[in-house]
């Protein structure tokens, strides 16, 4: 498309379709669904895929949507990677061992941040491999090829295409980007410095800038790690990732320039921690929606319940860019409409939980729930509620903790309706107290919306007229916590799950 105004993703991932019985590159196909995708992140829930996965990126081909991540697990036995595709960016396919170390003669472990792209007909697949610490040791980043998106793909040259050190770059995290022009560049480097070099048509070969070098430094300020490249309105756009990818200051930030060579210069983080959703976020990569300016940027996150440095999930949410270009920072929304047919990210505490029909459903139990591992605070919480039989209750779990199987194994507050003609507000601490109820009329198998928006001490409770609360009260006992659902002698489904900051 003219202008430039397409990502990676779409200008650097082209579509690989039958011309005339041969394979030829074009721009890419929308993927066929009856509406392109346009959310506010995933709303099916975060993470999208199960397991432990770091560094995704993204690709499209055809009509379907690619995650390529690395598998986030102790170096030797980080000897293979998966991908994901979509169709709409909430159902994913697992593809499998789509490259194994067995089909790289030089790589032995530490195989990360794949970065797919697709020309000449053919699927490229670039790779760092064996974390090399000096240039005496064999490794660094390659590049496989396979005839199919989900591979298998196979090393294309027999050794690494960059293997030393160069301008203080270690060879990993590589990211590559076709210009407008056809021009292919490769984006790479850690240990705080970032290179750039041209990649010749084979794409699998380096080739030299006008002054007859090879590699040329870009490094911005506060670069640690993670290249990312995209254009947009014919601006470049650089994003990298900083801090340490164990610890909770990990995050993203970007510079802009009028040259896919630079100069970068640090402009603003992009993704951060926040202490309500998810720790460590980082290491990204960027979809741009075909023929849209509709932008999501993929990226891994630590649960907050987890302390292992492998403990990572892919995620994504949605980019908005200010009318001077500029990116706007990137929330990490707390959304789950089931529509994908599973419950990640969701631990159960008793009861017979299972997804279908788009909706979170539950058998009668005595107190049985299902939590997000989140922690917010000051916060509006919404969802769908639908008692399917029984005469108790069913609803929401809010600042919990201490968390267990049990009726009232919990410290933490409850929002609920029932059968019997009530909405109830309790609190939980092993034991219940209540702490309001008023009249309601509720038939078994009706679907209602439950709001309670908690601010300091005051909690207020809505059920489907959001302008009047059914509940208002204060409570000190309980200031943050875990978010979820809960039943009471009553089966239940539940939908359309959204918990936002204030």
């Amino acid at each position: 498309m003219p202008g430039g105004t397409l990502g990676k993703a779409a200008t650097a991932v082209a579509a690989v379709v039958a011309v005339g019985g041969v394979l030829a590159a074009t721009a890419p196909a929308a993927p066929a669904s009856a509406a392109l995708p346009d959310y506010t992140t995933a709303e099916a829930g975060n993470p999208i895929v199960a397991g432990w996965y770091a560094d995704p990126d993204v690709a499209i081909y055809g009509n379907r949507f690619y995650v390529f991540p690395t598998a986030s697990r102790p170096y030797a036995e980080q000897t293979y990677l998966d991908a994901f595709s979509s169709t709409d960016l909430v159902t994913w396919t697992r593809h499998p061992n789509v490259l194994t170390t067995a089909n790289v003669s030089w790589a032995r472990y530490a195989v990360w941040a794949p970065a797919p792209i697709a020309r000449n007909g053919r699927y490229y697949l670039y790779f760092a491999a064996n974390d090399i610490q000096s240039n005496s040791a064999l490794g660094g980043i390659g590049v496989a090829v396979a005839d199919r998106p989900e591979g298998p793909y196979t090393d294309a040259i027999g050794r690494p295409l960059i293997a030393q050190f160069v301008n203080g770059a270690q060879p990993i995290d590589q990211d590559v980007f076709i210009d407008d022009d056809g021009q292919a560049y490769i984006y790479y480097g850690g240990w705080g410095h970032a290179n750039v070099a041209k990649l010749n048509p084979d794409m699998t070969s380096l080739g030299t800038f006008a002054d007859g070098t090879t590699y040329q430094e870009i490094t911005p300020s506060g670069y640690v790690e993670g290249s990312q490249m995209f254009k947009r309105n014919g601006r470049y756009y650089l994003m990298w990732s900083e801090g340490g990818w164990t610890g909770p200051n990990y995050s993203v930030a970007y510079a802009m320039a009028d040259s896919p060579t630079g100069p970068f210069t640090r402009l603003d983080k992009v993704l951060a921690q926040d202490p309500a959703v998810a720790r460590g976020a980082g290491h990204n990569s960027v979809l741009n929606i075909p023929g849209t300016d509709t932008w999501y940027i993929f990226y891994h996150r630590r649960p907050l319940s987890q302390t292992d440095g492998n403990a990572r999930q892919v995620a994504y949410d949605r980019m908005n860019f200010n009318a001077d270009g500029t990116i706007q920072r990137v929330t990490m929304l707390v959304k789950d409409n089931f529509a994908d047919g599973n419950a990640l990210g969701w631990q159960t505490y008793g009861g017979a939980w299972s997804v279908s029909g788009g909706q979170y459903r539950t058998t009668a139990s005595y107190g049985g729930k299902s939590l997000l591992d989140d922690n917010h605070a000051n916060a509006t919480y919404d969802l769908d509620v639908t008692v399917t039989s029984g005469r108790g209750d069913a609803g929401l779990v809010f600042r919990a903790s201490s968390v267990a199987t049990g009726t009232d194994a919990y410290r933490g507050y409850y929002a609920g309706i029932t059968p019997a003609g009530r909405v109830i507000l309790g609190r939980a601490d092993n034991n219940w107290t209540p702490l309001g109820s008023a009249p309601l009329p509720v038939a078994t198998g009706q679907r209602y919306h439950l709001r309670v928006v908690a601010n300091g001490s005051s909690i207020r409770v809505y059920v489907d007229d959001l302008t009047t609360p059914r509940i208002s009260v204060t409570d000190t006992a309980f200031a943050s916590g875990r978010s979820g659902v809960r039943v009471y002698n009553a089966a239940a489904a539940f939908d359309n799950v959204v918990v936002s900051n204030q």
